[in-house]
């Protein structure tokens, strides 16, 4: 039995290398471009014809024709000099070559601050962007932007990996005075600064005041106060749909109310809140198949809750569409927790970090399960992340 089976699997191989070794060029592209990207890297260690290859643009054009790639999540820390994944395809931590740009003495203070396809963008202290591709290293310091009026939000949207197209949004202002202003990869410029308007069906008006941060005794005894301390990956998140031909970007403001401004018609709008404002509770924004969705960490009858929002314009209500399982959520009650969280595709990776405890787990809205997911250790050191961003490992992604 064991020589059979290995007669059969020698000759397998045999079939398996004669049929790669006989396809011409363009066919043996194809059909490699559908590796995962951590195996593209090792194209090269094969044979020559495939490193030359691998080294080709006929190659990342096919491999941008892929629709879509598992994706990474890249991880903030302390150290904000390294490059850190998690890979949602083999489910493992991973270790990237940090870009050499930011590496350099004004860079090296740079946090990744928002990310689109096979790209993630890094705003250093002076309030200057560098996109950059994670995986080959590749960087593009964009032209220097007046930062105006008070920076509100970060967006970014990629319209095509292989010819490097891509927008970042940037909203500014104090409520009701809000302004966007775009940079287009196509034309290396920003544009004009562009005022936005209220929807004239917005029902939910805040008062001037509703920003303010006010004070409260928890049902534990402890001051809790309104203004969310978000970590400074976290800042200024926010989350880009194109839906119906429409860009929005949704933010969360100071107070954890939600605001959507619509580039396409120039206007914005106010949320309801989710929950009262002397709650306490923790909350992020999320971008899952083209919808905005909202995660809330919140504590009620001594235990946790973990659940995923969805907001219904018709009825101007949120519903509820997810929650973690009760045996898991309890974990987290009474650890003061802050909640960082990043959606991608059917996935939702969130980040539970305070001095008690730090968490990682990820949400498949597909299968309905809520995974833990294991420590990342780096030569036995522990690490302990912040927040994430998603994107796509593309080796053709382009800055």
């Amino acid at each position: 039995m064991e020589i059979g089976n290995g007669c059969i699997s020698k000759k397998r191989k045999l079939v398996e290398e004669g049929s790669l070794d006989e396809l011409n060029e363009d066919l043996l592209e194809r059909v490699l471009s559908w590796l995962p990207t951590s195996t593209l890297f090792r194209l090269g260690s094969v044979c020559k014809r495939w490193k030359s290859m691998a080294d080709s643009q006929s190659f990342k054009l096919a491999c941008s024709r892929i629709p879509s790639r598992d994706p990474w999540f890249y991880m903030v820390d302390a150290d904000l000099n390294r490059s850190i994944v998690f890979d949602s395809a083999k489910s493992s931590w991973k270790r990237l070559n940090h870009p050499s740009l930011l590496l350099r003495d004004h860079h090296r203070d740079s946090i990744p601050v928002a990310a689109s396809g096979g790209l993630v963008c890094f705003r250093n202290m002076s309030g200057g962007y560098i996109v950059c591709n994670p995986v080959t290293g590749s960087c593009r310091e964009l032209p220097p932007v007046d930062p105006g009026q008070s920076l509100l939000a970060i967006a970014m949207n990629a319209y095509s990996n292989y010819h490097g197209s891509y927008k970042l949004v940037l909203v500014s202002g104090d409520l009701p005075k809000l302004s966007f202003k775009v940079y287009n990869s196509i034309t290396d410029c920003w544009e004009e600064e562009i005022m936005l308007r209220r929807n004239a069906d917005d029902c939910t008006k805040s008062n001037d005041n509703d920003e303010d941060a006010v004070y409260f005794l928890s049902t534990a005894g402890n001051v809790v106060v309104t203004n969310m301390q978000r970590s400074p990956s976290k800042q200024y998140s926010s989350v880009f749909t194109l839906k119906d031909g429409e860009e929005i970007v949704y933010f969360l403001t100071s107070s954890g109310r939600v605001i959507a401004c619509n580039l396409t018609r120039k206007c914005f709008s106010e949320y309801p809140r989710l929950l009262p404002v002397f709650s306490e509770y923790s909350i992020d924004v999320v971008e899952c198949k083209g919808e905005m969705l909202v995660v809330v960490l919140s504590e009620f009858f001594e235990s946790a809750s973990l659940r995923v929002w969805r907001y219904d314009p018709k009825t101007k209500t949120w519903n509820q569409i997810a929650a973690m399982p009760p045996a898991m959520s309890h974990e987290f009650y009474d650890k003061k927790l802050d909640i960082n969280c990043v959606g991608a595709g059917d996935q939702v990776f969130i980040c539970l970090s305070s001095a008690e405890l730090c968490s990682y787990v990820l949400y498949d809205f597909v299968t309905n399960r809520w995974v833990e997911l294991p420590e990342c250790s780096v030569n036995g050191e522990s690490l302990e992340f912040m927040s994430a961003l998603s994107f796509e490992p593309r080796i053709e992604a382009s800055v």
